[in-house]
């Protein structure tokens, strides 16, 4: 096992920035929040605690030690907010480091997610024979699911959530990546924006849809060559962590182990999403401390 994992929050938030403009009746600390910061340093939490802070409590407790935020090289919020001594007694046991994804010339936003985590590992070359899990930044991955992947001795893993455990509508669910799998739980497979035809061809034998919620396993040494040769997508002009893993998949059959789960993940895409949001983390963590506890640890 290495402790290793890599948070992806590089991005320019842009559905989120865009979902605010148009919102109505919200709380004006988040919609200026919205437009200058990453969205998971959104206030969703208990007294303005910023929605990053759940998912690394979560890596904390799962055992994870060592981390790599990726950055926008346009947003300090993660780098100034982690760096308070406050913010940091909270996470004592995690050592955190950060990756700056720059904006190229020309372009309005990065070059997507297989681009920030090579940056994440071209900062840890300590990292070399070793493994270590990669996620986003607005999605709270539970404790389970985090240990799933530390716990696994493959050298490449993903966890394989159950379609019919998400609680999205169905239009939602209905654009999420599925995952094809042989008869031994190897992906074959990653569809993204599937069509119906597509879904239905990617049940197993008993039904199970099985979706890709971006979080993996990866080896530091076979993930990276697939890293620096992702293609720039077509339409969306990124280069795709999921392509990366899909290329490795194809060149090297059974080389991707997917890990079975049930269970909702909290999803932070755009500003539609925060009421939800909200109410799970006061449901589930009723006890987190606000940011004026913390200052007064």
């Amino acid at each position: 096992m290495h402790p290793n994992i890599v948070i992806l929050a590089g991005g320019v938030s842009s559905r989120m920035k865009k979902s605010a403009e148009h919102s109505i009746g919200v709380e004006p600390s988040l919609l200026r929040e919205a437009q200058v910061k990453s969205k998971a340093m959104l206030g969703v939490g208990n007294g303005s605690r910023p929605f990053l802070d759940y998912l690394l409590f979560n890596v904390d407790q799962a055992g994870y030690r060592n981390l790599v935020i990726v950055v926008s090289e346009s947003d300090n919020s993660i780098r100034e907010y982690y760096k308070r001594e406050q913010a940091a007694r909270q996470f004592k046991q995690l050592s955190i480091s950060y990756a700056v994804q720059p904006i190229p010339v020309g372009r309005t936003k990065p070059l997507g997610t297989a681009d920030a985590l090579l940056r994440a590992l071209q900062s840890m070359p300590s990292w070399k024979g070793q493994s270590f899990t990669v996620c986003n930044s607005d999605n709270l991955y539970s404790r389970n699911a985090l240990r799933l992947l530390l716990d696994d001795d493959h050298e490449h893993a993903l966890i394989d959530y159950d379609r019919a455990g998400l609680q999205f509508n169905q239009e939602r669910i209905a654009q999420f990546a599925v995952t094809k799998k042989d008869s031994q739980g190897f992906l074959m497979d990653i569809i993204e924006k599937p069509t119906e035809e597509e879904i239905r061809g990617a049940a197993d034998r008993h039904g199970r849809i099985g979706v890709s919620m971006n979080i993996f396993k990866c080896s530091y040494d076979s993930i990276l060559p697939y890293l620096e040769s992702a293609p720039l997508h077509p339409v969306r002009g990124e280069k795709e962590l999921p392509v990366a893993v899909r290329t490795l998949t194809a060149e090297h059959p059974r080389s991707v182990y997917t890990l079975p789960l049930s269970e909702h993940v909290i999803d932070l895409t755009s500003f539609g999403d925060i009421p939800a949001v909200k109410e799970y983390l006061a449901k589930e963590f009723p006890q987190f401390p606000t940011r004026r506890d913390l200052e007064n640890l």
